[in-house]
């Protein structure tokens, strides 16, 4: 398995035509995205040396080592900039964690009973959202990521404690028991 990588922004597309970028951080202080060191592609065989410009609405304006021309830039949209997971300042505050550590926890409920394993924790706008690879017929079970469905994260014994709500059970389930 190769080293660990943190996935910290997308760029959004090309800003003017000298070949800067709109670039979507996901740190805690967007400006830090350059700060971690140099950045990668998702498959780690593009390094990104990456300056930050300035600002425009939600996202960061910067300068790309070697691409100078927007068409450059252009073909750059939609490319997540990693770093490795050791290059991040470790953690100071307890109960506080970084997602890309949560992915691949083994996740069971309050009776000890397995459900899976996290696959990722998305983002969709209305909070956070863990995926499961547990969920009912092989499907991802989807549950909001917050102290009343996920009561304990334990990363030190690599697990974490869930408590579904009841719309997320299984349909036949529940289906027997009102028409039953």
């Amino acid at each position: 398995m190769g080293e660990a990588r943190v996935c910290l922004g997308v760029i959004a597309g090309p800003h003017g035509v000298r070949g800067q970028v709109r670039v979507k951080s996901f740190t805690e202080v967007p400006e830090d995205l350059a700060s971690y060191g140099p950045l990668s592609d998702e498959q780690g065989r593009r390094r990104f040396d990456l300056t930050v410009t300035g600002r425009v609405k939600d996202a960061l304006l910067a300068r790309i080592g070697g691409i100078g021309d927007r068409d450059r830039a252009q073909a750059l949209k939609g490319t997540r900039l990693y770093v490795a997971r050791d290059a991040l300042p470790p953690l100071e505050e307890d109960e506080t964690y970084y997602y890309a550590d949560l992915v691949g926890v083994a996740a069971e409920d309050r009776d000890g009973r397995p459900l899976g394993r996290v696959t990722a924790v998305h983002d969709f706008g209305a909070g956070d959202v863990l995926e499961l690879d547990g969920g009912p017929e092989g499907r991802p079970l989807f549950l909001p990521f917050n102290r009343v469905a996920v009561p304990l994260v334990d990363l030190e014994s690599s697990r974490i404690v869930v408590d579904p709500p009841a719309e997320t059970e299984p349909r036949g389930d529940r289906a027997e028991t009102e028409d039953g």
